[in-house]
């Protein structure tokens, strides 16, 4: 079943149980990524094993060692048995046995770092990533107690280790020319594959485009300047290049940018400011280039309108316009006033007026 069909040593580690935000800028790229994590002692709403994966941000699949079972997080991986009706039941087997291999191995290192008591954890992440230009990146890293441990050089098929401990554990695995290459090929091909099915799966999310919304607001310092802060949000995907820019051309002095944070809809915002002489605030733009976008886009500060003057504006229009639409009515009320009148002047004199001579007492 593709990533998951990658079997353990022995001695596993974990990698990290959420994604941290990465800073995102360039090309759109997808990823698909596993994090592992067993603890010697489980802790309130923490399993002792659990396993997350992950298509570019969306969880998709989760194993702990209380359900016991791989379940799916979104709907479209669902898609994938109709073609795979066995996905999920091997993925569970799978796990359980990874499982097993994550106990062995926390013993194994608590014995290695002469540690008796308290709470320990091994970690593991691998997966990999495919960029719109082609480019290809994979990745197989552990860590212990929330540090790092030892990381596959897939380029030399070779591990690194990060202590001594961990070196080890690299006399072990270097040895086994097999496994290493394969875990290359894993990284390079298999891991791509299937990152490119899950991406085929949930095209609906994972590949749509959603342009930035960008505003510029600016602030007052105490030492006479002021900053201006450049909010780019309701963007996916996260890729996104955004800086400041004085007359046309990228500004780095007095900036700062937060990272790419998401949006409870599951799109993304990023803030970034400049600190400036308001004298120069004209030459200042905020760009922002999106996949979203045909072209960059520059936005510059503007003055707040102010709604005082045009709520006032707007009742003097209406005033105006009611004062004048009286007048027409007044004049058109005394013309039809008039016009009736001069009629009934007219009818008095009349001798064949019916009414006015039956209304005579005979004589």
């Amino acid at each position: 079943m593709g990533v998951l069909l990658l079997r353990r040593p022995p001695l596993i580690l974990w990698a990290a149980a959420h994604l941290l935000l990465l800073d995102c800028a360039g090309s759109t790229s997808h990823s698909l990524r596993y994090f592992y994590t067993a603890v010697s002692e489980p802790g309130q709403g923490l399993p002792q094993f659990i396993v997350v994966g992950y298509v570019d941000d969306q969880q998709f699949v989760q194993y702990d060692s209380d359900t016991k079972k791989a379940l799916p997080r979104v709907p479209w991986i669902r898609k994938v048995e109709k073609e795979d009706p066995q996905y999920f039941h091997r993925s569970t087997q799978i796990f359980q046995g990874t499982e097993l291999e994550f106990r062995a191995g926390l013993q194994t290192l608590l014995n290695r770092y002469n540690q008796s008591g308290g709470i320990h954890t091994i970690q593991w992440m691998y997966g990999c990533e495919l960029s719109s230009d082609g480019r290809k990146g994979g990745h197989d890293q552990h860590s212990y107690d929330g540090r790092d441990f030892i990381a596959f050089d897939k380029e030399t098929l070779t591990w690194t280790a990060a202590d001594m401990g961990a070196q080890v554990t690299k006399r072990k695995w270097d040895p086994i020319a097999a496994r290493n290459q394969y875990l290359k090929a894993y990284l390079e091909e298999i891991c791509i594959e299937w990152l490119q099915r899950y991406l085929d799966y949930g095209k609906e999310t994972l590949l749509r485009k959603q342009a930035p919304v960008v505003k510029v607001t600016r602030k007052a310092d105490y030492d006479s300047l002021e900053t201006l802060v450049c909010q780019v949000h309701g963007f996916y995907p996260k890729e996104i290049d955004a800086n400041w820019v004085k007359d046309g051309e990228v500004w780095q002095e007095g900036t700062s940018r937060g990272l790419v944070a998401p949006n409870s809809d599951g799109t993304y915002y990023v803030l970034l400011s400049v600190k400036i002489d308001p004298e120069e605030r004209d030459r200042f733009r905020c760009r922002v280039e999106h996949d979203s976008l045909e072209k960059p886009l520059d936005v510059a500060w503007e003055k707040p309108v102010n709604l005082g003057l045009i709520v006032g504006a707007i009742l003097g229009v209406l005033a105006a316009i009611l004062l004048v639409s009286g007048i027409i009515f007044f004049i058109r009320r005394k013309r039809s006033e008039k016009s009736a009148y001069k009629a009934a002047s007219t009818s008095d004199q009349g001798s064949d007026s019916s009414t006015r001579a039956s209304d005579q007492p005979s004589v």
